[in-house]
């Protein structure tokens, strides 16, 4: 691919491609299309909905010509382009699939097709973008970001960039490759996360039962109930105080460090110095690998596992630390804190209101059912893998998204 400078030359191109892109009226390149279609009552008709974020045009479903009150429908093509008048500020714009040939839309969307010098999948990707996006903005008038109303003409009195039109189909073969590409990943992701999510529902007994619905190979026999207290010591920790924080030495970990961890994403750390933390852990001992702190304050019942033995401090009353016993396995344990049967009990026991509250002594009894050693492990080490095979998806998606986000700005003049 060369690259170019020129402002009417897009950063990247295709090889074979040179040249100004040219500036079209978006009003002579593209033309408002209306069939409008008179509703027989005992025909169904497939009705479409435009979603924001440039998500497409999806089916929301089938009615009879007498179920639908407003008569005033047109009839659409695989490949018409589709703006939501009142929702395209939003990004609710898309193209007509094949599969959706022959549906109806009312007059609250404008229709378009092209002259033949604009590909209309081409225009869905410009339709992203921040350019484009700025246009539907100024063409829309009102007071509420929400009910803004779009001025159509106004619309296409404005001009956009755009090369010849087997540019154009080079470009669009190129992302619907990246888009497939995504879509793939992104099932792959999915699927992944609803096999866990019903796992975490069937490896864990149901309240009243002492085996789960589906279990390992080789194991029998009831599982223990108990509470948590009764497995293991459970703690908080001596206050620290906001201004006894540092910008380095011993991490100190709040509910919002936990709830990053857990969910992968990034937070700001927060420190305090390696002899307030000699001086604190005096008092309360020094968290271990293996052990598990939980959130007991607003997003409450959020485990983090420690994985090493250094040092790390944690505050107060916004978490909850749990000294976990060699009889435990740690993994199993960080496990039943994400089940469907821990997240039930939490809600049922947490207080109404503002903020939820996890304390020490509703841990300390909090019930819990627990397989042999063996089992827990196999438990623990089956989420284990399905956590990696999820991060690894997550990574890929998103890397394949970025992949995209740069081609985007770089592609388009």
């Amino acid at each position: 691919m060369a690259k170019p400078t020129n402002s009417k030359i897009p950063k990247i191109r295709f090889k074979g491609f040179a040249g100004n892109w040219d500036d079209s009226p978006i009003g002579q390149i593209l033309t408002e299309k209306k069939r409008p279609i008179k509703l027989k009552d005992n025909q169904q008709y497939e009705l479409i909905t435009v979603k924001r974020r440039n998500e497409g045009v999806v089916s929301r479903g089938r009615l009879f010509g007498r179920q639908i009150l407003v008569k005033n429908y047109s009839q659409l093509e695989a490949g018409d382009f589709v703006i939501s008048k009142r929702q395209v500020v939003h990004g609710a714009t898309g193209i007509i699939s094949p599969e959706l040939d022959n549906a109806i839309v009312s007059n609250e969307y404008l229709v378009a097709v092209g002259n033949g010098s604009l590909s209309m999948e081409f225009l869905t990707i410009l339709a992203s973008l921040p350019d484009m996006r700025r246009k539907f903005f100024l063409s829309s008038y009102g007071v509420d970001i929400e009910k803004l109303f779009f001025d159509a003409d106004d619309w296409r009195a404005r001009s956009i960039t755009i090369p010849k039109l087997p540019e154009q189909t080079q470009i669009v073969g190129y992302f619907r490759e990246i888009n497939r590409l995504i879509g793939l990943q992104q099932r792959k992701h999915d699927k992944l996360v609803t096999l866990k999510n019903a796992m975490l529902e069937k490896m864990f007994p149901k309240p009243g039962t002492t085996t789960p619905e589906i279990r390992f190979k080789g194991f029998s026999g009831d599982w223990v109930e108990t509470t948590l207290g009764d497995l293991m010591p459970i703690t908080s920790a001596a206050r620290v105080h906001k201004h006894q924080w540092t910008r380095s030495g011993v991490p100190f970990f709040r509910t919002s460090d936990v709830i990053s961890r857990f969910k992968g994403e990034a937070n700001e750390r927060a420190f305090i110095s390696v002899e307030l933390y000699a001086q604190l852990s005096k008092k309360v001992g020094r968290i271990k690998r293996g052990d598990i702190l939980i959130t007991g304050g607003g997003s409450i019942g959020i485990p983090f596992l420690a994985d090493s033995d250094e040092p790390l401090y944690f505050k107060d009353a916004d978490l909850l630390w749990l000294k976990v016993p060699e009889v435990v396995n740690s993994t199993y344990l960080y496990v039943f804190f994400t089940s469907v049967p821990f997240r039930a009990y939490l809600k049922s026991i947490s207080h109404i209101g503002t903020i939820g509250h996890y304390t020490v002594e509703q841990a300390k009894s909090t019930p819990i059912t627990v397989p042999g050693r063996a089992e827990q492990q196999k438990i623990g080490d089956y989420f284990r893998t399905l956590d990696e095979l999820i991060s690894k998806h997550a990574l890929q998606l998103e890397k394949l998204k970025q992949i995209k986000a740069a081609c985007l700005e770089r592609m388009f003049a």
